[in-house]
């Protein structure tokens, strides 16, 4: 961690119960934020995977197929 980030994890730190609370929630918002690049790469990866299973390079499994494998 770097200085200035230690700074700012004590400055935090010195805030009350309800200041931190309301930073950890914009802190949260800002990680959810729309990321239109990465936006493009998932749509572009969908509709390559959506052509495959149509042209039959690449078959589905039913949910509790896939779910035996985490079990």
């Amino acid at each position: 961690m770097t200085q200035i980030s230690k700074e700012l994890v004590n400055d935090a730190l010195a805030l009350s119960t309800n200041e931190r609370v309301a930073l950890v929630e914009q802190l949260l918002q800002s990680l959810n934020a729309p990321n239109d690049e990465i936006n493009e790469v998932w749509a572009k990866e969908a509709d390559a995977r959506v052509l495959a299973y149509e042209n039959n390079e690449i078959s589905s499994k039913s949910f509790p197929e896939v779910l035996k494998k985490y079990k």
